[in-house]
């Protein structure tokens, strides 16, 4: 019988010995001040000394949502304005400044210090965003300054600059904000008059203002007051005002309160930013404004793009060739049309 020679016997599988359980790795490694530190494998682990450990604070943690319990992110997230922004005005009159339409201009803050209030929250605006935006048609009276008050200031900047010999081409209403927001606005244009005739007649008394407050009789019969009325209108339609200004009326309310005031003249800022969400020189939008002026038949329009920090950090200024052909179809509409901030740009041959 032949012999066989046996396999020997597979070996058992063995079974892996249990995992020691590992102590969670640290994003901070606190090594002795005895020994130099061996340096780590692990990616993005710094190692540091136990003083400097105490001073830093452990990575934040996203935390969990809720559900009812957490407000959902907003639609459209602002971004943070640049630090070049315009500081608010500390007082009520400042200047005098040089400006582009309006020459050497003694300004006028009729809205509280410190606080940009304004009825718009207009993406150019040099303040930077309105934070504590109103409703124009319900101001509280409460911070603003009275009429006297700003008769007062008035008088003593008009003394000063009499007395260093200076001179300024117009009064300006103008700040950090809608000066006829105002809840007296009409006692303070009056008040202002009386400043005005005394010291410094025959210099003008000018308002910018985004004419958002027009419904009011006794802001209407203010403007009447004032020389001169520079009323801001961006666009011709609902959608563009409210992407460039953050108007909150339509542009059906803001022709019909501009229809109702004479003699004013129309200043449209001219913008677009690279990411597309703010623009009103397309053709299509030009046209629809070139159509509420025509509805509104103002005495003169003036046209021009950004020169300084916005609000919103992402626009741009528009070129000089875009601004002229937008000037051209004003005049070619029959009003009177200057461009400003492009020295090139060919003037408007001027009636003797």
């Amino acid at each position: 019988m032949k012999k066989v020679a046996s396999k020997p016997p597979r070996a058992a599988a063995r079974k892996p010995a249990p995992a020691k359980p590992r102590a969670r790795a640290s994003a901070v490694k606190v090594v002795s001040a005895k020994a130099p530190a061996k340096p780590s494998r692990a990616a993005g682990v710094k190692a540091v000394t136990p003083a400097e450990a105490k001073t830093v604070r452990p990575a934040a943690v996203k935390p969990r949502r809720v559900s009812g319990t957490s407000k959902p992110p907003a639609a459209h997230a602002r971004p943070a304005a640049a630090t070049m922004l315009m500081p608010l005005h500390e007082g009520i009159v400042y200047g005098p400044v040089r400006s582009r339409r309006l020459g050497r201009s003694l300004g006028i803050n009729l809205t509280p210090a410190h606080l940009k209030l304004c009825s718009f929250n207009c993406s150019y605006c040099q303040y930077g965003w309105s934070e504590h935006s109103r409703r124009a048609a319900e101001p509280a009276f409460e911070h603003w300054p009275s009429a006297a008050t700003v008769a007062k200031a008035l008088s003593v900047a008009l003394r000063a600059l009499l007395a260093q010999g200076d001179r300024v081409d117009r009064l300006t209403l103008a700040g950090h904000g809608e000066p006829t927001m105002h809840p007296k606005f009409k006692d303070v244009v009056s008040a202002l008059r009386k400043v005005r005739d005394e010291l410094v007649p025959g210099v003008p008394i000018a308002v910018l203002s985004n004419a958002s407050t027009l419904d009011r009789a006794d802001v209407r019969e203010a403007l009447a007051e004032v020389d001169e009325r520079y009323m801001k209108l961006d666009a011709g339609d609902t959608a563009t005002l409210r992407s460039v200004n953050g108007s909150p009326l339509t542009i059906e309310q803001l022709v019909a309160g501009l229809k109702k005031v004479p003699d004013i003249v129309v200043q449209a800022m001219f913008v677009k930013d690279r990411t597309g969400r703010v623009d009103n020189t397309g053709d299509l939008t030009v046209i629809n404004w070139v159509g509420a002026l025509d509805r509104i038949r103002p005495k003169a329009v003036q046209v021009y793009t950004i020169d300084r920090t916005p609000a919103f950090p992402y626009l741009q200024a528009v070129p000089a060739p875009r601004l002229r052909e937008i000037v051209q179809r004003v005049r070619l509409a029959g009003f009177p049309c200057d461009v400003y901030g492009v020295p090139d740009a060919p003037a408007e041959p001027r009636k003797a």
